[in-house]
């Protein structure tokens, strides 16, 4: 377990941090741009799951979010496939697994797409689209980081299904598709 007694350290004044392994590198660099990415991910994940009522999709989604901040330790911890820590925190193929598993049982109920969808319809659905959206771009700054450093082939898998997961949710939210807001090309000229 995490105990925080200090809130602020003074040890990233001079503009670096710290990785789990003591090392330190610039807030600038990719990998931190992508450990931030995945912090905002999943702060708009859970501005998403306050719109939605309780349930067993809702319990699903809050295990996703606390797998986010296992994202999170994960990026802050080099990679190195050849010599894994034994207190390593990694992102699975189990975890990949049953985030597809969501994703297919969500879009087995979904109306067929007719169009692109434009994020709206419900609160719930729109805030969902802005984590997918986040997830998104958590994932750019993650292949960005990983052209630099290696990182761990699972969690880029796994940012990758969350924002298609995120996706079939919101439409779900929209009454299986039946209230999505479809895109028409052209339609304000």
């Amino acid at each position: 377990m995490v105990k925080l007694n200090k809130i602020y350290t003074r040890t990233g004044d001079a503009g670096t941090t710290g990785l789990v392994d003591g090392s330190r590198v610039s807030k600038a660099d990719p990998l931190m741009a992508a450990i931030g990415d995945v912090d905002e991910a999943n702060s708009a994940l859970g501005v998403a799951l306050v719109q939605m009522a309780d349930g067993p999709l809702r319990r699903e989604l809050s295990m996703v979010q606390n797998e986010l901040f296992d994202l999170g330790a994960d990026l802050a911890t080099p990679w190195r496939p050849d010599a894994p820590g034994e207190h390593d925190l990694r992102v699975s193929a189990a975890q990949v697994s049953r985030i597809e598993g969501m994703i297919d049982a969500a879009n087995d109920a979904l109306e067929p797409l007719t169009s692109f969808v434009l994020p709206g319809g419900s609160a719930a659905a729109a805030a969902m689209h802005v984590a997918r959206a986040t997830a998104r771009r958590a994932e750019r700054s993650m292949v960005a980081a990983a052209a630099q450093r290696a990182l761990n082939p699972q969690a880029l898998i796994y940012i990758n299904r969350l924002s298609d997961l995120l996706f079939v949710i919101a439409r779900s939210l929209n009454q299986n598709g039946r209230d999505d807001v479809l895109w028409v090309p052209g339609a304000s000229r």
